[in-house]
């Protein structure tokens, strides 16, 4: 197969631009793990109840979901660099602002303008990382760019635990609001500038419009969704079955799923760039499909932990080729409304899932009925990409005209 990769030298990836963006990136995912289990215990120290603990967790979704469509217009008007600063600054300011909101409606409102900064710096950082990448490296360049949010998916929740041990609650969120504001600081190393363009000839500017969805990643979207669903049950019901099953490795298992998907971006992000979406897709889902077989049917810690290995590894091979996949399809000037609905789709898989696959969990007397689902949910993705995999291959022809 001819690939782009193959018709032209290699170009830098990792310029000033892309390492800070990624490191900018990372900064914010950390104070945002922090806060997953230590946000929960201060709204019970508040007087919140468990619904109430429900409403401050899952607001914070809804409000990045609602968002994120609104990204593609506002970078029409402001260059995406300041809306990314300003995104950052709002999450800094909302981590500082945890510890005035005493009581659980002033937390929701927070949680909400949190929401608001997660959702436009998530958008940005991806399309702007994608910007400074060169197009015949994307699927290698967002592969490492993922790199510092999943090592703090990992390491974000044990720091905000021992953070919170060794002072209190005051001193967790002035750390958020630290480690944000560093996040501000190395954002403004980053350019505009794109690595990728084809010359230096200026289009004249496209019409702005607003779109709840992007039409040509809907697709892509769908599996993102799917694999929401998944990722839904694992964070929300592993403790839960580990607990059923007898197993006491839930934090191993998390600190495992997280270092196989670094140790995959690591390559698979150039089986995306040298080869297509499909041979990422379909082996990588086998392989995080094989991890969840295995996690219904554990019976000691290590089967739990290879369960977690093949999970990690399927999807974080996964994730950052929709992610590339999504990006190759649009125009520049449309990144934010393709990224926006790449993630507002796997949210959505996250929080759906996560409702309904409880109440499947209630009603089966059994946190194994969980990931029956999940498997469902990675079985129908790997019937859709062997579908689209037997359509004629355009992907080369599509990434060329789009970078």
């Amino acid at each position: 197969m001819t690939t782009i990769a193959n018709r032209q030298p290699k170009q830098k990836l990792w310029s000033r631009s892309f390492i800070s963006a990624l490191l900018a990136n990372a900064l914010v995912f950390l104070g945002f793990e922090m806060m997953a289990p230590t946000l929960p215990l201060y709204v019970s120290s508040i007087g919140g109840e468990a619904t109430q603990i429900g409403l401050v967790t899952g607001i914070f979704v809804i409000s990045a979901i609602l968002i994120r469509p609104f990204t593609g217009v506002m970078a029409m008007k402001m260059d995406k660099k300041y809306l990314l600063v300003i995104g950052v600054a709002i999450g800094a300011l909302a981590t500082g602002s945890y510890y005035l909101a005493t009581e659980v409606w002033a937390l929701v409102l927070v949680r909400i303008l949190h929401g608001f900064g997660f959702g436009i710096t998530t958008t940005y950082f991806t399309t702007i990382a994608a910007e400074n990448t060169p197009g015949e490296r994307l699927g290698e360049g967002i592969g490492y760019f993922g790199v510092g949010e999943t090592t703090m998916v990992s390491v974000g929740p044990l720091i905000g635990v021992m953070i919170l041990e060794i002072w209190d609650f005051k001193g967790l969120f002035l750390s958020g609001m630290a480690f944000m504001l560093l996040a501000l600081l190395v954002t403004l190393f980053i350019s505009r500038k794109p690595n990728n363009s084809k010359g230096s000839e200026k289009k004249p500017m496209p019409a702005i419009q607003f779109k709840l969805i992007e039409k040509r990643v809907l697709f892509q979207s769908m599996l993102s969704a799917l694999t929401g669903i998944s990722a839904g049950g694992i964070m929300s019901f592993i403790a839960l079955f580990a607990v059923e099953k007898g197993l006491d490795q839930t934090a191993m298992f998390f600190t495992v799923v997280a270092l196989a998907g670094l140790v995959v971006r690591f390559f698979s992000g150039r089986i995306y760039d040298h080869l297509g979406p499909s041979f990422v897709l379909i082996p990588f889902g086998l392989v995080a499909l094989a991890g969840l077989v295995l996690l219904v049917f554990v019976q000691n810690n290590v089967q739990f932990l290879i369960a977690a290995f093949l999970y990690g590894l399927g999807f974080g091979a996964i994730f950052p080729a929709l992610q590339s996949w999504c990006i190759s399809l649009v125009e520049e000037h449309e990144h934010e409304n393709a990224v926006a609905s790449f993630f507002n789709f796997f949210d959505i898989g996250i929080g759906v899932g996560a409702m309904a696959l409880g109440v499947l969990a209630q009603v089966f007397d059994t946190y194994a009925a969980v990931f029956y689902v999940s498997i469902g949910a990675y079985a129908l993705f790997l019937l859709l990409c062997i579908f689209y995999a037997k359509k004629p291959l355009s992907y080369v022809k599509e990434r060329s005209s789009t970078f």
